[in-house]
Protein backbone atom coordinates (compact mmCIF):
# COMPACT_ATOMS: atom_id res chain seq x y z
CA UNK A 1 0.00 0.00 0.00
CA UNK A 2 1.10 3.71 -1.13
CA UNK A 3 0.90 6.06 1.89
CA UNK A 4 0.03 9.56 0.71
CA UNK A 5 0.43 12.86 3.18
CA UNK A 6 -3.37 14.19 4.08
CA UNK A 7 -3.62 17.05 5.79
CA UNK A 8 -8.00 17.03 5.93
CA UNK A 9 -10.24 13.99 6.48
CA UNK A 10 -13.68 13.12 5.40
CA UNK A 11 -16.35 15.36 5.53
CA UNK A 12 -17.12 18.10 8.28
CA UNK A 13 -19.55 17.27 10.19
CA UNK A 14 -23.10 18.90 9.12
CA UNK A 15 -23.67 21.99 11.49
CA UNK A 16 -20.91 23.60 13.31
CA UNK A 17 -17.16 23.94 13.13
CA UNK A 18 -14.63 21.02 11.34
CA UNK A 19 -13.77 18.67 14.25
CA UNK A 20 -10.07 18.94 16.25
CA UNK A 21 -8.21 16.11 15.22
CA UNK A 22 -4.94 15.19 16.60
CA UNK A 23 -2.90 13.08 13.90
CA UNK A 24 -0.59 10.77 14.94
CA UNK A 25 1.99 9.25 12.05
CA UNK A 26 3.76 6.44 13.43
CA UNK A 27 7.26 4.79 12.18
CA UNK A 28 8.81 1.53 13.55
CA UNK A 29 12.76 2.12 13.80
CA UNK A 30 15.08 0.73 10.99
CA UNK A 31 15.85 -3.43 10.74
CA UNK A 32 18.25 -4.24 14.09
CA UNK A 33 21.48 -5.33 13.02
CA UNK A 34 22.15 -8.86 14.25
CA UNK A 35 19.20 -9.22 15.95
CA UNK A 36 17.48 -12.03 13.59
CA UNK A 37 16.17 -14.52 15.53
CA UNK A 38 16.11 -12.97 18.70
CA UNK A 39 14.02 -11.44 22.08
CA UNK A 40 16.23 -8.07 21.42
CA UNK A 41 13.12 -6.22 23.48
CA UNK A 42 14.64 -3.22 25.32
CA UNK A 43 17.94 -3.93 24.41
CA UNK A 44 20.09 -0.93 23.10
CA UNK A 45 20.75 -2.09 19.99
CA UNK A 46 22.25 -0.45 16.83
CA UNK A 47 20.03 -0.26 13.29
CA UNK A 48 20.52 -0.29 9.53
CA UNK A 49 19.52 2.91 7.98
CA UNK A 50 21.32 2.22 4.55
CA UNK A 51 17.96 2.22 2.38
CA UNK A 52 18.29 5.52 1.62
CA UNK A 53 15.31 5.13 -0.59
CA UNK A 54 12.92 4.15 2.31
CA UNK A 55 13.80 7.21 4.09
CA UNK A 56 13.16 9.45 1.25
CA UNK A 57 10.12 7.63 0.92
CA UNK A 58 9.04 8.18 4.32
CA UNK A 59 10.39 12.10 4.62
CA UNK A 60 8.09 12.52 1.45
CA UNK A 61 4.92 11.11 3.63
CA UNK A 62 5.34 12.69 6.76
CA UNK A 63 3.67 16.25 7.17
CA UNK A 64 6.01 19.44 8.14
CA UNK A 65 5.70 20.85 11.40
CA UNK A 66 5.01 18.21 13.01
CA UNK A 67 5.75 17.36 16.53
CA UNK A 68 8.73 14.63 16.36
CA UNK A 69 8.74 11.99 19.67
CA UNK A 70 11.25 9.27 19.52
CA UNK A 71 12.29 6.24 22.44
CA UNK A 72 15.39 6.30 24.41
CA UNK A 73 16.21 3.58 22.50
CA UNK A 74 18.73 4.75 20.25
CA UNK A 75 17.46 2.58 17.42
CA UNK A 76 13.98 5.29 16.88
CA UNK A 77 16.53 8.35 17.20
CA UNK A 78 18.64 7.07 14.52
CA UNK A 79 15.71 6.39 12.84
CA UNK A 80 14.03 9.36 13.11
CA UNK A 81 17.75 11.35 11.82
CA UNK A 82 17.39 9.27 8.86
CA UNK A 83 14.12 10.26 7.97
CA UNK A 84 15.84 13.67 8.56
CA UNK A 85 18.66 13.58 6.67
CA UNK A 86 16.35 12.56 3.55
CA UNK A 87 14.50 15.61 3.68
CA UNK A 88 11.97 15.40 6.72
CA UNK A 89 11.88 18.54 9.00
CA UNK A 90 11.47 19.01 12.76
CA UNK A 91 11.90 20.61 15.88
CA UNK A 92 13.99 19.14 18.30
CA UNK A 93 12.59 15.46 19.42
CA UNK A 94 10.53 14.96 22.35
CA UNK A 95 11.91 11.67 24.24
CA UNK A 96 9.08 9.37 26.07
CA UNK A 97 10.49 6.16 27.64
CA UNK A 98 6.22 4.94 27.84
CA UNK A 99 6.75 4.27 23.78
CA UNK A 100 9.90 1.43 24.47
CA UNK A 101 9.27 -1.92 23.21
CA UNK A 102 8.22 -4.54 25.54
CA UNK A 103 10.56 -5.50 27.83
CA UNK A 104 11.50 -9.51 27.84
CA UNK A 105 12.94 -9.29 31.16
CA UNK A 106 15.04 -12.26 31.63
CA UNK A 107 14.94 -13.58 28.02
CA UNK A 108 15.90 -10.25 26.47
CA UNK A 109 18.55 -11.42 23.30
CA UNK A 110 17.95 -14.94 23.51
CA UNK A 111 16.19 -17.04 20.60
CA UNK A 112 13.10 -18.94 21.65
CA UNK A 113 15.18 -22.72 21.92
CA UNK A 114 17.26 -20.80 24.61
CA UNK A 115 14.44 -20.11 26.56
CA UNK A 116 13.20 -22.94 26.56
CA UNK A 117 16.36 -24.62 27.74
CA UNK A 118 17.02 -22.15 30.48
CA UNK A 119 13.73 -22.52 32.17
CA UNK A 120 11.07 -25.09 30.41
CA UNK A 121 8.43 -24.37 33.19
CA UNK A 122 8.62 -20.93 32.40
CA UNK A 123 8.86 -20.96 28.45
CA UNK A 124 5.77 -23.40 29.09
CA UNK A 125 3.56 -21.50 31.36
CA UNK A 126 3.93 -18.19 28.96
CA UNK A 127 2.94 -20.06 25.82
CA UNK A 128 -0.35 -20.61 27.64
CA UNK A 129 -1.26 -16.92 27.20
CA UNK A 130 1.38 -15.34 24.89
CA UNK A 131 0.03 -11.91 24.93
CA UNK A 132 -1.26 -11.92 28.69
CA UNK A 133 2.10 -13.46 30.40
CA UNK A 134 5.24 -12.00 30.91
CA UNK A 135 8.48 -13.58 30.79
CA UNK A 136 10.60 -13.93 33.93
CA UNK A 137 11.55 -10.17 35.32
CA UNK A 138 9.38 -8.76 32.57
CA UNK A 139 5.89 -7.40 31.05
CA UNK A 140 3.25 -8.89 28.84
CA UNK A 141 1.89 -7.29 25.89
CA UNK A 142 -1.26 -6.43 28.25
CA UNK A 143 1.12 -4.60 30.28
CA UNK A 144 2.85 -2.96 27.08
CA UNK A 145 -0.89 -1.32 26.23
CA UNK A 146 -1.54 -0.24 30.20
CA UNK A 147 2.06 1.48 29.57
CA UNK A 148 1.58 2.75 25.74
CA UNK A 149 -2.08 4.03 26.32
CA UNK A 150 -2.10 6.59 28.99
CA UNK A 151 1.37 8.17 27.24
CA UNK A 152 -0.82 8.42 23.73
CA UNK A 153 -3.94 9.92 25.64
CA UNK A 154 -1.35 12.56 27.70
CA UNK A 155 0.35 14.07 24.94
CA UNK A 156 -2.53 13.99 22.40
CA UNK A 157 -4.28 16.31 25.55
CA UNK A 158 -0.83 18.17 25.26
CA UNK A 159 -0.73 18.60 21.22
CA UNK A 160 -4.21 18.51 20.50
CA UNK A 161 -5.04 19.40 16.93
CA UNK A 162 -1.07 19.04 15.61
CA UNK A 163 0.67 16.15 13.79
CA UNK A 164 2.52 14.03 15.75
CA UNK A 165 5.40 11.72 14.02
CA UNK A 166 6.43 9.02 16.74
CA UNK A 167 9.44 7.11 15.46
CA UNK A 168 8.93 3.71 18.11
CA UNK A 169 8.63 -0.09 18.15
CA UNK A 170 6.57 -3.30 16.75
CA UNK A 171 5.34 -3.54 20.12
CA UNK A 172 4.51 -0.46 21.27
CA UNK A 173 2.80 0.88 17.90
CA UNK A 174 0.59 -2.38 17.68
CA UNK A 175 0.03 -1.30 21.52
CA UNK A 176 -1.40 2.01 20.24
CA UNK A 177 -3.13 0.27 17.46
CA UNK A 178 -5.16 -2.22 20.14
CA UNK A 179 -6.04 0.77 22.13
CA UNK A 180 -7.52 2.93 19.27
CA UNK A 181 -9.57 -0.04 18.23
CA UNK A 182 -10.50 -1.24 22.13
CA UNK A 183 -8.85 -4.77 21.35
CA UNK A 184 -8.31 -7.23 23.33
CA UNK A 185 -4.16 -7.88 24.13
CA UNK A 186 -4.84 -11.10 22.08
CA UNK A 187 -6.08 -9.90 19.49
CA UNK A 188 -3.80 -6.65 19.06
CA UNK A 189 -0.24 -8.99 19.15
CA UNK A 190 -1.64 -10.82 15.98
CA UNK A 191 -0.91 -7.09 14.18
CA UNK A 192 2.05 -7.11 12.02
CA UNK A 193 4.20 -4.23 12.17
CA UNK A 194 6.79 -4.08 9.63
CA UNK A 195 10.42 -1.82 10.27
CA UNK A 196 10.30 1.61 8.18
CA UNK A 197 6.45 1.05 8.30
CA UNK A 198 4.18 3.81 8.50
CA UNK A 199 1.11 3.30 10.42
CA UNK A 200 -1.69 6.18 10.98
CA UNK A 201 -3.95 7.07 13.69
CA UNK A 202 -5.98 10.27 14.16
CA UNK A 203 -8.12 11.50 17.51
CA UNK A 204 -11.04 13.26 16.73
CA UNK A 205 -11.94 15.11 19.67
CA UNK A 206 -15.41 14.97 20.23
CA UNK A 207 -15.59 11.55 18.29
CA UNK A 208 -16.32 10.60 14.73
CA UNK A 209 -19.65 10.22 12.78
CA UNK A 210 -20.54 13.78 14.18
CA UNK A 211 -19.76 13.08 18.05
CA UNK A 212 -21.70 9.62 17.53
CA UNK A 213 -19.06 7.32 17.23
CA UNK A 214 -15.37 6.55 19.21
CA UNK A 215 -12.79 9.43 19.39
CA UNK A 216 -9.98 7.42 17.57
CA UNK A 217 -10.31 6.35 13.55
CA UNK A 218 -7.60 4.40 11.65
CA UNK A 219 -5.77 5.94 8.60
CA UNK A 220 -3.56 2.86 7.88
CA UNK A 221 -1.95 -0.05 9.45
CA UNK A 222 2.01 -1.17 8.55
CA UNK A 223 1.87 1.08 5.09
CA UNK A 224 4.96 0.69 2.85
CA UNK A 225 6.08 3.80 1.50
CA UNK A 226 6.93 4.30 -2.25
Amino acid sequence: MTATPQTKFGAHPPTGAPPVVTRWWWVRHAPVIDGEGRLYGQEDLDCDVSDLARFQALARCLPEDAVWIVTHLGRTRKTAQGIRDAGASGPEYVVERNFAEQSFGDWQGLTWAEMEARDRAAYEEFWRDPSGNAPPEGESFADLIGRTGPAVERLTEIYTGRDIVCVAHGGSIRAAVSQALDLHHERGLSISIDTLSLTRIDHVKGGVLNGNGKAWRIGGVNMVTR
